[in-house]
């Protein structure tokens, strides 16, 4: 019999580990004017399925907020606060008593990341402050009966590296010997993760003859081979990734995973940053990543290991000092609308609602369609987008189909704005097309042009696109009975095995 339950907790394990890839979540940074209140934040992120947040301190407001929510939050220990907690462990209690304790398990919060960045803080000697606070905050975790459901940790940068290239080569700077290994012992004795702030944006910014724009974006067709392993790398998120990993191996750390805890593209630059800082390059990185995490592709080192992956930021921040990109970062305005589409399901470009199926007016019978008050290019932008990245059917608009006529942009772009507005359960940000879309409560329908509405009729055009996206679904959902077939294949395959190499 306890043969048997080995063997069904053996199968569970495998299967989870193999058929589930990594989680996206976002960071979530206040340092900005006329920022929506943390409620509404909390509105946007469930509208965007959003399930994985990270704040840099342990604001009460936010933390309230997030209540009755199934978003897992990681907060944040500051910089300031790291001497008081590493000097007693009498002040972490208290913060824990006071800041946190009264909001859990309310809020889901499943990280503490205790300072951020600290080696690369020049107002204090912060990581040496940094493993006595983690502790004490394990500790005050473990009074309380949390320490297994709240991990700790701390966030770094890639110049805790004094080599990257190529990853086999990855080496930590030796000058935070200090710090890191008592910090990794930390890491490795409570299974935490080993939590890193990635941004390639910069190498390419930083050295643009020497990297290309289409390897740091992962659009590259050509691949960089690491001469050691003979390991390939098609982009350069994989090469960083894999040069952490051969860091920890070199000092023995094989069993710490890694957590990226920032990652992203900013939309906008200084004069020596507009090459690289642009809303399309912003969509394309943070959509690749997405998509690379959620299929859980791996790195060349670790092919199929699911990795966490959080992207920067919610909200551009104009709080902040140094170059132009410092401050846009966002992924949303202040008034909720998109910047760019981005979805973080990793299946389209476009955002994905909740399930709710309505608006958040709670309106059932809207559409969507162009503006009179949008420019041409506008237009013209947003209709070429939907059609393309967004997964519009277009053909109703084509010469000869219901749609066609009158034969003028506004008209063309009103059919099909409705149509990705109705896809994507007539939210708000699916009508907002960047202010090139506008809502209105009047059917838009003319002759044989018949606009959809979430539950309503469809021309033949999207009728065709429904019997698709039916045999699509059909499809996806047979790959998914054959991947979960083979792992557990896979799975009763090695717990037989282990059974059988065992003496009874």
């Amino acid at each position: 019999m306890a043969r048997d339950f080995k063997l069904i907790f053996s199968i569970s394990l495998l299967l989870l580990d193999c058929c589930y890839g990594g989680k996206v979540g976002v960071c979530y940074g206040r340092s900005a004017d006329d920022l929506p209140t943390p409620a509404k934040v909390v509105q946007l992120i469930q509208q965007h399925n959003i399930k994985y947040v990270r704040i840099y301190d342990y604001n009460s407001q936010v933390l309230k907020a997030f209540g009755n929510t199934s978003i897992e939050l990681m907060i944040g220990v500051p910089n300031s606060d790291l001497n008081a907690f590493s000097q007693s462990q009498s002040n972490v209690d208290t913060w824990l008593k006071n800041s946190v304790l009264p909001y859990y398990p309310t809020t889901k919060i499943t990280y503490i990341t205790v300072g951020a960045e600290s080696t690369d803080d020049p107002h204090i000697n912060a990581s040496s402050f940094v493993v006595p606070a983690m502790q004490n905050v394990l500790t005050g975790l473990r009074k309380v009966g949390l320490s297994r459901r709240i991990k700790v940790s701390t966030t770094l940068s890639l110049g805790i590296l004094s080599r990257s290239f190529p990853p086999s080569a990855g080496a930590f700077n030796s000058s935070y010997a200090y710090f890191l290994r008592p910090m990794l012992e930390f890491l490795a004795e409570n299974k935490s993760p080993f939590m890193i702030d990635l941004y390639p944006y910069y190498a390419y910014r930083d050295s643009p003859n020497n990297v290309s724009l289409d390897y740091v974006l992962f659009e590259s067709s050509s691949e960089v081979i690491d001469p050691n392993t003979g390991l390939l790398y098609k982009n350069m998120y994989d090469a960083q990734v894999d040069a952490l990993y051969y860091a920890l191996t070199a000092l023995n750390f094989r069993t710490i995973k890694i957590m990226v805890t920032e990652t992203g593209w900013p939309t906008k630059g200084s004069p020596k940053e507009k090459a690289a800082a642009s809303p399309d390059n912003a969509e394309t990185y943070n959509s690749n990543i997405i998509r690379h995490v959620v299929t859980n592709q791996g790195t060349p080192a670790k092919p199929g290991e699911a990795m966490n992956v959080y992207i920067f930021s919610l909200f551009n921040e104009n709080r902040k000092t140094g170059l132009d990109s410092e401050r846009n970062w966002g992924l949303f305005y202040p008034d909720q609308t998109s910047v760019y589409q981005l979805d973080f399901t990793g299946k389209s470009n476009g955002f994905h609602s909740n399930s709710s199926g309505t608006n958040s007016s709670g309106s059932s019978n809207s559409w969507c369609i162009a503006s009179s008050k949008a420019s041409e290019r506008d237009l013209k932008g947003a209709l070429d987008w939907a059609c393309g990245p967004g997964n519009v059917d277009c053909t109703a608009i084509q010469p000869s189909q219901p749609c066609f006529q009158p034969d003028t942009l506004v008209s063309h772009a009103s059919f099909v704005f409705n149509s990705y507005f109705q896809q994507n359960r007539a939210t708000d940000v699916a009508c907002s097309f960047g202010g090139a879309g506008v809502k209105v409560n009047k059917d838009p329908s003319y002759d044989k042009c018949i606009y959809i509405t979430a539950g309503g009729n469809k021309t033949k055009a999207t009728n065709a696109t429904a019997l698709t996206s039916s045999a699509s679904t059909k499809s996806g959902n047979e790959l998914l009975r054959w991947i979960l077939k083979l792992c557990l294949m896979i799975s009763l395959f090695f717990s037989l095995h282990s059974m059988n190499s065992q003496p009874l």
